[in-house]
């Protein structure tokens, strides 16, 4: 009896050592998913940041830069104003004199369509 009890000492040993080796394979299993999932996530950052880089850089080449393009437009911006402002003020007597003309000066007449009733 003492053999068979001590053989059911060692089973329940070995079971133990077997359970305590499984679940340390489970916490190594877990770190090494977890240290994994952080590469991952590194190497994905790091990409990430060198495609937005590699975008700007696109970006700025084709578009140029953002304040050259603003100083641009205000320039013309300003130059087509002056220019609107010259041409109104070539052109303003001459309009005026045409409108005024044209509403004050009336010639009547009578309409080719006209028949005179008698």
């Amino acid at each position: 009896m003492t053999s068979q009890s001590q053989g059911i000492q060692q089973l329940l040993q070995a079971e133990k050592r077997a359970k305590d080796k499984l679940e340390e394979a489970k916490k190594r299993k877990g770190k090494r998913l977890k240290q994994a999932k952080e590469e991952a996530t590194a190497e994905i950052d790091h990409y990430r940041l060198q495609r937005e880089k590699e975008f700007r850089n696109k970006e700025t080449n084709v578009m140029g830069s953002q304040g050259n393009l603003s100083v641009k437009i205000e320039e013309q911006t300003t130059e087509a104003i002056r220019s609107l402002t010259s041409s109104y003020h070539r052109n303003m007597e001459s309009m005026m004199k045409k409108l005024l003309s044209t509403i004050c000066d009336i010639s009547p007449e009578i309409h080719p369509n006209f028949i005179p009733t008698v």
